[in-house]
């Protein structure tokens, strides 16, 4: 039984974007596994409180993702 766990800053990804990890993730396991595992891979989206992420030793904030994100 896969468990995928994707950790992301929160207000990063809207509602829609989620469905689309866990429905694209889903199906990259299942060209590895094959059909039959689909029912029994589970993904979890965690989503980290802006701020609370770091890298370099520097806080993230949703707004520095978007930032990123626009270029």
């Amino acid at each position: 039984m896969p468990l995928i766990n994707v950790k992301v800053i929160e207000g990063v990804f809207s509602d829609k974007q989620k469905t689309e990890i866990v429905t694209s993730l889903t199906e990259a396991m299942v060209a590895i596994e094959g059909e039959n595992m689909r029912q029994v891979t589970w993904v979890v989206i965690d989503e980290v409180k802006s701020g609370n992420w770091g890298i370099g030793g520097q806080p993230l904030t949703t707004e520095d993702v978007r930032r990123l994100a626009a270029g």
